[in-house]
């Protein structure tokens, strides 16, 4: 996932509930706002709060992180309130710079013992991280999708939320196009037949798209509906791409057709579709959970709904899309025996706390991998989480793939919209470019680790 996907504003966080104790007891800390719980919390993974941290003894460690200060601030706060003798220094670095700047601390002696990941970096990180000291099977009696992160029968990190696709639809189009919520589609025809009656033309030339995905032919149709379809990304040795295959040049195919063929939408309908959808051009669009976040904070005046994404048929599918997490923490496998004992500490803290895991998926709009959480009322408040609450172990992890993947199916996407390359030309060169840039890459796919891997 991309940077925009992660850079979280102020309204955003403002959205996700103050975090506080547990126990509903406990002294005030420094921050008058804070209140520290003082009894154990937590399912499987508990954490007590009496227990010292470092013996009592006062102790420094930094946590680092791209652009999410306030509801780090707001963890770190409730720890030091439990554990005064503990400082966190909170260093932030802008996503431009921080997957430079990062590995080269961690590869030093004075790197952060706590650090934030993103799975899109795992090769880049891996070699720096302590194994997280939570036995495997309580990480998997709390949180869901965790054999996947399983390397060497250890655990480095694991994801707390899980984001994917769905769509968002402009609710007074809808209205104006006589549509009501009985017509929201299950099907993809059901999706084209909806969105021919909210497009609208002067002639041939489009003044409103019933359905626009410029700029994501790759990120929820390309690097997805092949799952629908029963295929993986990869084939059976979890390495080799499987993009050009005859399903994926179907998928790519419905694309085209609903813009050349359907009307639905033009390639030359705005840059990109998320722009498009809230400057209140186009009636529908999928994209990531983020986007609720960007709607109700950047496009405000657009009174939107959004709805899974649909299916080929009303049968329950192999997986309704890939899902990408938002992971756990990092520890320094380089930090100070002291610092690390702390970092473990407060991971634990963080997977125990629910109030934690639910301000942290508010905030970044994703579903809770902790279990417990799947039915929270503040969770399912939120319409692009609430909507995947009955099926979302039938979205698939492929594991944390190298940039390659999407990068070349959506250049095949613009060279078959923009540059007038064939289809199955376009996705021969992307299997070829993926190919060649994972010639060195320990990627391996962990499709086969999926709940329902033995449907396909």
């Amino acid at each position: 996932m991309r940077k925009r996907f992660l850079a979280l504003t102020m309204s955003a966080l403002m959205a996700a509930s103050t975090i506080t104790g547990c126990s509903g007891g406990g002294d005030k800390a420094a921050n008058k706002d804070v209140v520290a719980p003082t009894e154990p919390f937590g399912d499987t993974i508990v954490y007590d709060p009496s227990v010292e941290v470092n013996n009592g003894e006062d102790i420094t460690i930094e946590l680092w992180e791209w652009g999410s200060d306030d509801l780090f601030q707001q963890i770190i706060d409730v720890y030091t309130a439990m554990h005064p003798n503990v400082t966190i220094n909170l260093v932030n670095n802008p996503w431009e710079d921080y997957w430079t700047k990062l590995p080269l601390a961690l590869d030093g002696e004075n790197g952060p013992a706590l650090f934030n990941i993103h799975n899109s970096y795992h090769e880049n990180i891996i070699n720096y991280l302590a194994p997280l000291d939570i036995p495997i099977e309580d990480l998997e009696a709390d949180f869901n999708g965790v054999s996947a992160h399983v390397i060497d029968d250890k655990m480095y990190y694991i994801d707390y939320g899980m984001m994917t696709g769905s769509v968002y639809y402009n609710k007074d189009m809808w209205e104006a196009a006589g549509l009501t919520e009985e017509d929201i589609p299950k099907t993809w025809d059901e999706l084209i037949e909806v969105a021919k009656k909210l497009t609208i033309k002067d002639g041939d030339t489009i003044i409103q798209a019933g359905l626009n995905f410029n700029d994501d032919f790759h990120q929820n149709y390309l690097l997805g509906l092949n799952y629908q379809l029963g295929e993986n990304l990869f084939k059976e040795d979890g390495k080799t791409p499987n993009v050009n295959s005859e399903v994926m040049q179907q998928i790519m195919q419905m694309l085209v057709d609903m813009y050349h063929e359907d009307g639905i939408g033009s390639e030359n309908f705005g840059e990109k579709s998320s722009d498009s959808f809230g400057q209140g051009q186009s009636a529908m669009v999928i994209q990531w959970g983020h986007y609720y976040n960007t709607l109700k904070t950047t496009w405000t005046n657009i009174d939107f709904g959004v709805f899974e994404i649909p299916t080929f048929t009303e049968e329950t599918p192999y997986a309704y899309n890939r899902y990408n997490g938002e992971s756990t923490f990092g520890i320094n496998k380089n930090a100070s025996a002291e610092q690390q004992a702390v970092a473990q500490d407060f991971v634990k803290y963080f997977l125990a706390s629910d109030e934690a895991q639910v301000a942290f998926n508010i905030a970044m709009s994703t579903f809770p991998a902790k279990k417990s959480l799947a039915t929270n009322e503040e969770i399912l408040a939120n319409p692009s989480m609430a909507i995947l609450a009955d099926h979302i172990d039938r979205y698939i992890w492929p594991g944390p793939m190298p940039a390659t993947v999407e990068n070349s199916l959506k250049k095949a996407g613009q060279d078959v919209f923009y540059n007038g390359v064939e289809i199955k030309t376009a996705l021969d060169n992307a299997q070829a470019q993926i190919i060649k840039d994972m010639k060195n890459s320990s990627f391996e796919s962990v499709e086969s680790l999926y709940t329902y891997a033995s449907e396909k």
